[in-house]
């Protein structure tokens, strides 16, 4: 396929930052790690990708702004421009030996995702969507799964865990989805999650109380893969707003339901009878 100027200047940072990465990973037990937050570890490989991708964006596009997980908001002089990075995505899982985790770049221009990278450097794939370019898998396109048949799909979702989420919602979500499809996955990185419907290898993918640059990169992967994208609730999905639910049209619209239907479920449940 043939990249734009922009979406190669992307996918060096993230394959550059990736690469790093990799070295990192393959001595993960001797890593400094510091904590962060309750089960929320940050690592000096998560430090040092971010710089990476920071310089070599910063190079290409001195005045675009940032929005990066560590180092948070940086104003830039172009004000319709914003590079919205998540330099580790599973670090959890990076930090236990899982090969899931995945650097993630998007390009925001006045206010809207217009180009994704989501690059999995532990098994060298790397995702890439511009709006209305398609979207591509180590530069084969992609599309999103075409099943129409609930039982036969399988779902992504994220777990919350200790200090995060609300735990009681999420096991409604999950009783009234696990019973209706083929299994439920969590892989633990939800650009991972998204690049995989994006990819046909998850029917669906559903998450709240995501950061921006955990959502930006995939949404555009999705969309771009012929999905459909939403907040759970249902409305214009927002990358700055924290949740969503995708998958292909069929699956989307079920999912959603599913998610409504426990929705309504839980507040019957918490309601005190007369």
């Amino acid at each position: 396929m043939a990249r734009s100027a922009l979406l190669n200047v992307m996918v060096q940072a993230a394959m550059k930052a990736g690469r790093s990465l990799t070295r990192d990973f393959g001595e993960v037990q001797n890593l400094q790690v510091s904590m962060k937050g309750p089960a929320d570890f940050v690592s000096n490989a998560d430090r040092k990708a971010e710089e990476i991708v920071f310089q070599e964006l910063s190079r290409a596009r001195p005045d675009w702004g940032f929005l990066m997980e560590e180092r948070g908001s940086v104003e830039g002089k172009d004000s319709q421009h914003r590079w919205i990075v998540d330099p580790l995505d599973g670090t959890t899982n990076f930090l236990h030996g899982i090969p899931n985790f995945a650097v993630s770049i998007a390009l925001e221009r006045d206010g809207q995702i217009v180009a994704g990278v989501i690059f999995n450097p532990a098994q060298d794939e790397l995702y890439t969507a511009e709006k209305g370019g398609g979207a591509f898998c180590n530069d084969r396109r992609i599309r999103v799964a075409a099943r129409q048949h609930l039982p036969e799909m399988l779902f992504g979702t994220g777990i919350p865990f200790l200090g995060r989420g609300d735990h009681a919602r999420f096991l409604f979500e999950m009783r009234h989805v696990m019973a209706e499809c083929s299994g439920v996955r969590r892989i633990g990185a939800a650009s991972l999650d998204l690049a995989y419907v994006a990819a046909g290898r998850l029917d669906g993918f559903w998450e709240r109380d995501l950061a921006p640059w955990d959502l930006a990169a995939g949404i555009a992967l999705v969309r771009e893969a012929g999905g459909f994208v939403t907040s759970i609730e249902g409305r214009p999905v927002d990358h700055m707003a924290g949740d969503l639910v995708c998958g292909n049209e069929f699956a989307h619209k079920t999912l959603s339901g599913l998610l409504a239907r426990a929705q309504k479920a839980r507040a019957v449940e918490i309601v005190p009878k007369a």
